[in-house]
């Protein structure tokens, strides 16, 4: 294996690729669960769900190559794609929001696994507080700003009504959060030099309701007639 690891070399990736480098890693976790030392640039992007050539590609940005005839070491770089993308240290992350959606993200064990510790949960819901999920306790909203001071927090998890989600976002800006994980409906406005990437499973819906919609058009007599001719492996 060789490795251009140091920060002076270090090439600006794109950011397409930047999300396929936890799908990687998971894929590559999977493989040394299963007791797999190495494997092809073949065999990580089946694992992955990618093609070959973009994987090499991809991981080319890291500097990392596989041995000609051998492949990847896969712990190697398991660990490498982790410190790329800052999973090799443990994140603080406050999630606001506690109604079932926040109890599924707080119950949720990846959390812990893939680097990011949740120090609290925070709801505007006077009932819920002292209440315990996962062995933390909801935390009034209005203590944000000393948990995020105390805790060196930087990732926040919305996980409100949409109604809410703005002044959730605003709030959490201010206290110094940069990075806004959102699962509230509608788009947030934020100041640059603040990250937010959004989770909506009702597009997500739409979007597989829509090629299971082609699908069947696909499968009644004569309806194939009207649709464009795709040509595989090109873009337009």
């Amino acid at each position: 294996m060789s490795a251009r690891t140091s920060p002076d070399s270090a090439r600006e990736i794109p950011e397409a690729t930047v999300a396929r480098l936890p799908v990687y890693l998971r894929a590559l976790t999977s493989l040394t669960e299963a007791g797999t030392a190495t494997c092809s640039s073949e065999e990580l992007a089946s694992a992955a769900g990618v093609n070959s050539a973009k994987l090499r590609k991809d991981l080319s940005y890291l500097g990392s190559y596989g041995t000609r005839g051998v492949g990847y070491d896969v712990e190697y770089l398991r660990y490498q794609i982790a410190r790329e993308i800052g999973v090799t240290q443990d994140w603080p992350v406050v999630i606001v929001g506690i109604g079932n959606l926040g109890h599924a993200l707080a119950n949720y064990s990846g959390f812990r696994s893939r680097g990011f510790r949740v120090v609290a949960l925070l709801d505007a819901d006077p009932t819920r507080h002292g209440e315990k999920v996962a062995g933390v306790a909801v935390r009034p909203f209005d203590h944000m700003e000393q948990i995020v001071r105390d805790n060196d927090v930087a990732i926040g998890v919305i996980a409100t009504p949409a109604a809410a989600a703005q002044d959730v976002a605003n709030r959490m800006v201010a206290t110094g959060i940069t990075s806004i994980l959102n699962f509230a409906p509608g788009v947030l406005t934020v100041p640059a030099g603040v990250d937010v990437r959004k989770v909506d499973l009702s597009i997500e819906l739409q979007i597989l309701a829509y090629h299971e919609q082609r699908k069947a058009l696909v499968t009644q007599p004569g309806a194939g007639d009207d649709l464009p001719m795709v040509e595989h492996g090109s873009a337009s």
